[in-house]
């Protein structure tokens, strides 16, 4: 816990404490009702699973689907409407952002043959996704990827890729560096 929470401030610039940070961060309250909801879930306890998720969402604004596989580190920030589908898989150390869908793509006319299928994203490690972005469909976005704030992503990412625009394109390599917000020091010029 204390690894986890150091994690987010030093992703977060607002951050002051630990103590605030489990007070008042709503990603924080949506990842701990993650766990236990996935727990039931993988105990194949559904409904338990559901409400637990469903409690959480009411609390936090955040809905995360019982059986979504959670790394460490998972740092939702604001979350505000962010939504990850049953079927995501998110790696360690992997910031969201506000109103970001991790959703299917397929329509719900026959859901029996959509059960137990990779219908969700897959974010491997050090992700970082921007507010509004709607990654869509069992797309694999590689370690280090950065998704623009707004983009909408359909088909596979590349490792350090920077990603923006609708239909997302990769536009440059990101940083190692976590730049939140995508604020630089200053030093650059407005154009």
């Amino acid at each position: 816990m204390n690894d986890y929470l150091q994690s987010i401030i030093d992703r977060d610039p607002a951050a002051r404490s630990k103590l605030s940070v489990i007070l008042t961060y709503p990603g924080v309250k949506a990842v701990f009702f993650h766990r236990i909801a996935n727990f039931f879930a993988t105990a194949k306890f559904d409904l338990i699973a559901r409400i637990i998720s469903q409690f959480s969402r009411f609390l936090t604004g955040i809905e995360i689907h019982p059986k979504a596989k959670i790394g460490k580190n998972l740092f939702i920030d604001h979350g505000m409407g962010v939504v990850i589908g049953e079927t995501s898989d998110i790696a360690d150390n992997v910031t969201i952002y506000h109103m970001v869908t991790l959703g299917g793509i397929y329509p719900s006319i026959n859901s029996n043959d959509q059960r137990e299928v990779k219908r969700h994203p897959t974010l491997r490690d050090n992700v970082v996704v921007g507010s509004g972005a709607q990654i869509l469909g069992p797309v694999i976005v590689g370690k280090n990827a950065k998704i623009g704030a707004n983009a909408v992503v359909t088909k596979n990412v590349p490792e350090n890729a920077v990603m923006v625009g609708i239909p997302a394109k990769n536009v440059g390599t990101a940083t190692e560096e976590f730049k939140p917000y995508a604020v630089t020091n200053g030093s650059e010029e407005n154009e």
